[in-house]
């Protein structure tokens, strides 16, 4: 057979032999994670046939929540892998070091604006940033569409106005402050001296090392070659970032199932405080950027706009999900420090929002 009918094979990565500290922490953390999650499921699963009806109702309900956000979460998750896997094969990295190369500060802008060509929810951002870190996108960059992604684009604002029963204000004011907040953070990543001790080590490697995808022979090959090499690579996120999903699923059912929403209407009174704790549910939720504004919209007469405002702004950048699959790309430090700068300022600028403009829900 002529070497140009050769299939190239699909890319399967290895990780170096040596680990480094942090992989073997990370590794150890998310094994002894998944050994209290297999222990909790277990028992949750044979108390099923208890005679106390308080926890048959519980688990009833637990197990809604849970299957819910998986089944919601999968589909979108998928999708993200798969544009991932294109994008590495794809997209030259001549036009990612074009716009988006290191140490280009207007790389965050755009960043903050890309979702509006890959619309896509954070159950998929994951996967998406992390083939971009891959392909050498900047650090700062990838943080601002990771966080801006699940906000800024076309279906969550069409969701947000059906909510809203089309009130464009609260659209455009969702949208411009997820772009707002994303583009804030990444342009304070890209005051640090060295962006890439942000992530792990082993992702770091791959983005050097590269895959083979971008060399000049790959690319002449023919269109089936290119495709198993993408969806090759999709295989590769999506098992990476799905067990962090799964994980993330039943603890955020867990807290569902065991705290009521209706039990913060009366903080209403309190704008600073009632603001806080619509955040704070936010992440607890871990509810889709697409679906989410339907939740936000019936507190619609309970609550300030700004509250139901910063519930669907934090969610989709901060949710229990979220953080641990930003466990297969970040370290630990970097996820501490997007949280707290992530919470602080979407809570500042919704503070802001309730000071000095007008109710607009």
């Amino acid at each position: 057979m002529s070497k140009n009918r050769d299939l190239p094979p699909i890319p399967i990565y290895v990780k170096p032999a040596a680990e480094s500290e942090s992989e073997i922490i990370s590794n150890s953390l998310g094994i002894t994670v998944g050994i209290i999650f297999l222990v909790i499921a277990s028992l949750l699963f044979l108390s099923g046939n208890s005679q106390s009806q308080n926890l048959i109702t519980f688990l009833d309900v637990f197990s809604i929540n849970f299957t819910s956000i998986v089944l919601e979460a999968v589909p979108f998750m998928l999708i993200g892998t798969l544009i991932g896997g294109v994008i590495e094969v794809f997209v030259p990295i001549a036009l990612i070091d074009r716009f988006f190369g290191k140490g280009k500060t207007q790389g965050v802008f755009l960043a903050g604006g890309l979702g509006l060509l890959f619309p896509t929810c954070e159950c998929a951002i994951v996967p998406i940033v992390r083939r971009l870190i891959l392909k050498g996108i900047s650090i700062p960059a990838a943080v601002c569409f990771m966080l801006s992604g699940p906000i800024v684009n076309v279906i969550v604002a069409w969701s947000t106005a059906v909510a809203y029963t089309y009130n464009w204000k609260m659209v455009l004011l969702r949208i411009s402050c997820g772009y707002v907040v994303a583009v804030l953070i990444g342009l304070v990543l890209s005051r640090f001296a060295n962006p890439q001790k942000l992530i792990l080590d082993n992702v770091a490697e791959q983005s050097f090392r590269g895959c083979g995808c971008g060399d000049e022979e790959f690319q002449k090959s023919r269109i089936w070659s290119k495709l198993l090499h993408a969806i090759g690579h999709a295989r590769d996120d999506f098992l990476q970032v799905g067990k962090y999903l799964v994980i993330g699923a039943f603890i955020a059912a867990f807290i569902r199932t065991v705290t009521p929403v209706t039990s913060f209407a009366g903080l209403a009174e309190s704008p600073w405080i009632v603001i806080f704790v619509m955040m704070v549910m936010a992440v607890l939720m871990n509810l889709c950027s697409e679906a989410d504004a339907f939740i936000a919209a019936s507190f619609r007469w309970l609550i300030p706009g700004s509250a139901q405002l910063g519930f669907m702004v934090l969610g989709p950048m901060l949710d229990l999900k979220l953080v641990l699959m930003y466990l297969s790309v970040f370290r630990k430090r970097t996820i501490a420090l997007l949280a707290v700068l992530t919470f602080g300022v979407v809570y500042s600028l919704m503070l802001l929002i309730e000071i000095f403009l007008p109710p607009f829900v």
